[in-house]
């Protein structure tokens, strides 16, 4: 971990969030090298938010507020960016900022630290004071693998730094409140056969050969739209990697294959349910298939949670639009904790890890004015 005290300081814009956002684009944080980005916002909030408490955690900076609320919100966005598509270098074109990470999600990050800021400088009671007590999470390793997630470091060690009553993940959303998420299960089904020569292959059996009718079936899948809360979750499977062959050997009839499969489920289901689902598929109707079917990777679905109050008046106080979110996201790391969460966020996600992106004055505007009235500032 950095040490914030011997970095020097970089002077970050105050009042323009797309200059903001822009000087943050400008700190370079691909995953595993997000130091240097907390560092500035640990400096950042010290100089212009002493009353919040920050507390580090590796590469991860927890700020709270302790004013004595009924209820806490959690307000989270991640440190790190994909690796650089040539568009490393912010570049303002009118009211349109490039470049990586604008959407996803520096320009996020600069509404949290600028409601950071406003929440230090508020009242503590009466007019413009906060409603609810807020935590803020600048978080690393969101866009890799999960061990390396923050959020996730940040349960293992100091759970109760994000204890609330509601969470939202700032992930791009154009405006929509995104409502739950998908879970998401990475199978690896095994299929056996016997090595024998070429030449003669009815002297063995083929495991590619073997595989192809369950790789068929999968192909050939269907997958459902599920409703949940009245939004409809379209789920999905797909192939994404085939592993078969003797090394180096063209005149060899396979012994071993395997189907690497990704399936993204709706959550009406558990993860234990969605793979079921996945292992009848491809065991076949007469259990003929895989000869073994297991999970390398899996992470539940959160479930939308309209009806909760605080989501309740988050969505339907503020009038804000709410579809979906197809795609896992950290809103269901808080629900398996029995928090609320919901993705609302600046930015188009559909730009997020492409070299066009990009993010907007508008955008940027949109989402703290929402944020900041939620929070009663």
């Amino acid at each position: 971990m950095s040490n914030a005290a011997d970095t020097a300081v970089v002077e970050l814009p105050v009042d323009d969030l797309l200059a903001l956002s822009a000087a943050l684009v400008d700190v370079p944080s691909e995953s595993h090298h997000e130091a240097p980005l907390c560092d500035l916002l640990e400096q950042r909030l010290a100089q212009r938010a002493p009353s919040l408490d920050c507390i580090r955690v590796d590469n991860n900076l927890i700020v709270r507020t302790d004013f004595g609320r009924a209820r806490r919100v959690v307000l989270g966005g991640h440190l790190d960016t994909v690796p650089a598509n040539d568009n490393a270098q912010a570049r303002i074109d009118g009211n349109v900022l490039h470049g990586l990470g604008s959407a996803d999600m520096k320009g996020s990050l600069a509404v949290l630290l600028a409601l950071a800021e406003q929440v230090h400088a508020a009242p503590a009671s009466g007019p413009g004071a906060a409603q609810h007590d807020v935590t803020f999470a600048f978080y690393e390793g969101e866009e890799v693998a999960d061990e390396f997630n923050g959020l996730r470091k940040v349960f293992e060690q100091r759970a109760r730094l994000l204890d609330g009553d509601f969470a939202v993940l700032l992930e791009p959303t154009d405006g929509w409140v995104e409502a739950g998420c998908q879970g998401f299960l990475i199978v690896r089904a095994e299929f056996d056969g016997e090595r024998a020569h070429t030449a003669r292959p009815w002297m063995g059996v083929n495991a590619i050969h073997r595989a192809s009718a369950a790789l068929s079936r999968v192909a050939a899948h269907e997958s459902d739209t599920v409703l949940v809360d009245g939004l409809e979750f379209r789920e999905s499977l797909q192939a994404v990697r085939i592993e078969g062959g003797v090394m180096g050997k063209h005149n060899v009839v396979p012994d071993a294959c395997a189907l690497v499969l990704n399936r993204r489920f709706a959550p009406a289901y558990t993860a234990e349910e969605a793979f079921e689902q996945v292992r009848a598929l491809v065991a076949g109707p007469d259990g003929a298939g895989a000869d073994r079917v297991e999970v390398l990777q899996a992470q539940p679905a959160a479930a939308p949670n309209l009806a909760n109050p605080l989501v309740a008046d988050f969505v339907q106080g503020l009038g804000l639009p709410v579809r979906p979110k197809l795609g896992w996201t950290d809103v269901a790391r808080f629900a398996s904790r029995g928090v609320p969460a919901v993705n609302f966020g600046a930015g188009d996600p559909t730009i997020a890890h492409t070299a066009g992106e990009h993010v907007t004055r508008e955008s940027l505007e949109r989402c703290h004015e929402v944020l900041a009235r939620f929070l009663g500032l």
